[in-house]
């Protein structure tokens, strides 16, 4: 390269990672998101790879599981967004067993971890650790990633497991989930309606749009529309049942929809077919809520004056 580059730019990289199980649905595939500080070197020019910006290194960690057949591609704008505000963000993909028998793209599961004597004695995600322990082997990314100060988010099923696994991973400080909550199926053994407490011993920010289609159609999963009185929308239920911290928050996007933050959304997989229209601008809505993701972490993980606000109009911001 003749011209030295210069500016702080969002790179990625490819890692794998065993999670146990039976071969071969024993390995998830990372995608790690990074800023990278180009220096114009043929070395860059010739393999594509810059190294990471050492300047606000070590970077706090986030990593992200996503929804039930949904590709981590379809978080690339959330992640990109994070890492470009300071963040090394980890999505991943991982296929194995989901339920009956089926297989397909999944966080993984422990569904044991999740019954009635058991639930709250180990994580419900064995794979989450298994993830973030991985990233010690990332050679470009020596010393650049500080795992003291982690958060894991998810969307949909990512979320739940998120939430139920968080206070079993040293160095976990946050937690955020769109369109999850932790009412159980009963199918796991637990009565109707029930919303479990979430594993946390860190703060949480949940997400929800007015318009999800998919968390309204898994209702008779959960037996909720068997309980008299029952509120109707499970994220709000698991902010006030499930959810005990005082720096928790509840954002509700007027207008949303489950696949919000899915850009796009894929039409030949996963649960979409249920979704409902969004209304207003979809991208509007995931820009509100990744500034909000943003502040949260910024507080949690860094310690700066982040105090999460957002757009009245995008966003009805809810605190204890």
């Amino acid at each position: 390269m003749t011209a030295h580059a210069t500016g702080t730019v969002v790179r990625s990289l490819w890692w794998a990672a065993r999670t146990g199980g039976e071969p071969p649905f024993d390995t998830a595939h990372p995608k790690i998101y990074y800023p990278a500080r180009p220096e114009g070197t043929d070395a860059e020019r010739l393999t594509g790879v810059i190294p990471p910006d050492p300047g606000g290194a070590p970077y706090p960690v986030v990593l992200f599981c996503s929804g039930v057949n949904v590709g981590q591609d379809a978080y690339r704008t959330l992640a990109a967004d994070l890492a470009a505000r300071g963040f090394v963000v980890v999505t991943f993909d991982r296929v194995g067993e989901l339920f009956g028998g089926q297989v397909g793209l999944t966080p993984g599961m422990d569904l044991e971890a999740a019954r009635p004597g058991v639930y709250g004695t180990r994580p419900t995600c064995p794979a989450i650790g298994a993830v973030l322990a991985s990233l010690d082997g990332v050679d470009l990314l020596k010393g650049m990633l500080d795992l003291d100060r982690a958060a894991l988010g998810g969307h949909s099923a990512g979320g739940t497991v998120a939430l139920q696994s968080a206070r079993f991973l040293p160095g976990v400080r946050a937690c955020f989930a769109y369109g999850a909550h932790t009412m159980v199926a009963t199918m796991l053994g637990w009565p109707a309606g029930t919303v479990l407490p979430a594993q946390v011993e860190c703060p949480v920010l949940l997400g929800v749009g007015t318009r999800d289609g998919v968390i309204m159609g898994s209702s008779d999963r959960y037996g909720q529309d068997a309980v008299p009185g029952a509120a109707a929308d499970p994220v709000s239920r698991t902010f006030h049942e499930g959810l005990s911290g005082p720096d928790d928050l509840l954002a509700v996007l007027p207008g949303a929809n489950h696949f919000a933050l899915a850009d796009p959304a894929d039409p030949t997989a996963a649960r979409a077919f249920l979704d409902l229209a969004a209304e207003g601008d979809p991208a509007a809505a995931r820009r509100a809520f990744t500034d909000l993701v943003a502040a949260f972490l910024r507080a949690h993980l860094r310690g700066e004056d982040a105090v999460p606000d957002a757009d009245p109009a995008l966003v009805r911001l809810s605190r204890r």
